[in-house]
């Protein structure tokens, strides 16, 4: 299994962040895509990765969050980063309506900066968007024939945002938001619209803990090791085989991050 989004330089890792990659690979993870928030974290994942050359791999990027950080010089940072061999997409980039932590006309221009990078460099982009759905596609279309691979990581849109991404030949990424019973619920409905082909399977550690998990941690904190639950939850929601399943999204992230 490979997990597509792990934030494993956020604080909630400081503690024990070797023992979670020890209980990643304990619980039949491949590897993992770590994922580069801004200049200084999209360096910090890459140096992380080094130290776990083939298990880990990095994105380097700016996620909307962090887009009012975004300046002239932030380009020439990231260009330099994405030559690192650890280093296998640009991301996390996108749009956030829903926070607005970052001015939406920064936003805007920070994603459009990263879509012509991811471009010109011929490296897949990593993306997020959440309540800025027509934006995004606004944004994104005319550069897609442009790059070599997008995924549209942590999908919890409607069918109608499932089925403009499919068409756009956008790859997705599902989370443990699958597994809420509450928040959940169309999510499990749509999944199984999207073709083996075009999924891959990602935990967002810290975040997004399943809680459907049969033995929750204290702390809250989700982490690689849940990996296999979400799987096994996608597939069910398919009707697929949970095997059958995992070895599609494997080969799938391979393809897609080259690695």
């Amino acid at each position: 299994m490979i997990d597509i989004g792990v934030n494993l330089t956020n604080s909630q890792f400081d503690h024990d962040r070797d023992q979670a990659i020890a209980r990643a690979k304990a619980a039949g993870v491949s590897g993992l895509i770590l994922t580069g928030t801004n200049v200084a974290e999209s360096q910090a994942v890459a140096d992380y990765a080094a130290t776990e050359s083939g298990f880990c791999y990095a994105t380097a990027g700016v996620h909307p969050h962090d887009a009012k950080t975004f300046e002239a010089h932030t380009l020439t940072e990231l260009r330099a980063l994405a030559v690192r061999p650890e280093v296998v997409a640009i991301g996390e980039c996108g749009l956030d309506f829903n926070r607005d932590f970052s001015p939406r006309p920064q936003q805007e221009s920070a994603f459009e900066a990263q879509l012509e990078l991811a471009a010109e460099l011929q490296l897949p982009v990593f993306m997020h968007c959440r309540d800025a759905h027509q934006r995004f596609m606004d944004i994104l279309t005319p550069w897609r024939s442009k790059l070599p691979a997008a995924v549209l990581h942590c999908f919890t849109g409607n069918e109608a945002e499932l089925r403009d991404c499919l068409a756009l030949d956008l790859h997705i990424g599902i989370t443990g938001w699958i597994c809420d019973e509450r928040r959940g619920q169309e999510l499990q409905q749509l999944v199984s619209l999207i073709p083996a082909n075009r999924l891959m399977i990602e935990t967002d550690s810290p975040y997004l803990l399943p809680r459907d998990l049969p033995k929750k941690p204290s702390g809250r904190r989700n982490e690689p090791a849940n990996l296999a639950h979400i799987a096994r939850r996608i597939a069910s929601c398919r009707g697929d085989n949970p095997d059958a399943l995992i070895a599609a999204a494997t080969a799938t992230s391979r393809a897609f991050f080259r690695i």
